[in-house]
C-alpha cells in the first residue's frame, strides 16, 4: 500500500484530466459527452447562481450559451489539486476570452475561478460532483 502522500501525487493527474477534459470540451464550443466527467447528483454554481444538476446546466444554460459564441479559449490557466481519498479538491484560475457570433466585434475578456470537489466511484473513476464557478473584469494594473 502506498503512503497517503505518494497516493494524492499518483491520482493527481486524474484529476487534472477530468478537468483538462471539460475544459477542452468549452474551448471546442461542445457539451457532447461531458456528462460523463460529472456525477449524477452534481451541483453547478455560477456567479452566485444554482444551476442544479450538470445534465441540466448543460442542456439549459451551457450549451446554448456555447451556440452564441464563434471562440472561447482559456490562458494563463492555473491549477491547484488536493487529493484526500476518494475525494479531490480544485481551484483553477485562468483567463478566458469570448468571441460572439452576433453583436460586438470586440472579445469579451474575464479573470476566471472555479473550485471543484471531485469524488473518485469504486470503479476508480473520477468524476466532479460539486464546482462553483464565477468571473470579473480584470483589474487595471497597478
Amino acid at each position: 500500500m502506498l503512503p497517503t502522500a505518494s497516493l494524492a501525487s499518483v491520482e493527481e493527474p486524474a484529476v487534472r484530466a477530468i478537468l483538462r477534459q471539460y475544459q477542452q470540451a468549452v474551448e471546442k464550443l461542445d457539451t457532447t459527452g461531458t456528462h460523463r466527467l460529472f456525477a449524477a447528483n452534481s451541483r453547478v454554481f455560477e456567479s452566485g447562481g444554482v444551476e442544479g444538476t450538470y445534465r441540466h446546466y448543460a442542456a439549459h444554460h451551457l450549451a446554448p450559451e456555447l451556440g452564441e459564441f464563434s471562440k472561447f479559449a482559456f490562458n494563463n490557466y492555473r491549477v491547484v489539486v488536493e487529493v484526500d481519498l476518494p475525494y479531490a479538491f480544485a481551484t483553477e484560475t485562468y483567463i478566458y476570452t469570448i468571441n460572439l457570433k452576433k453583436g460586438p466585434k470586440t472579445p469579451v475578456v474575464r479573470e476566471g475561478v472555479a473550485t471543484s470537489v471531485l469524488r473518485k466511484s469504486a470503479a476508480g473513476q473520477w468524476q466532479i460532483v460539486s464546482t462553483h464557478t464565477s468571473a470579473q473584469k480584470p483589474q487595471p494594473k497597478k
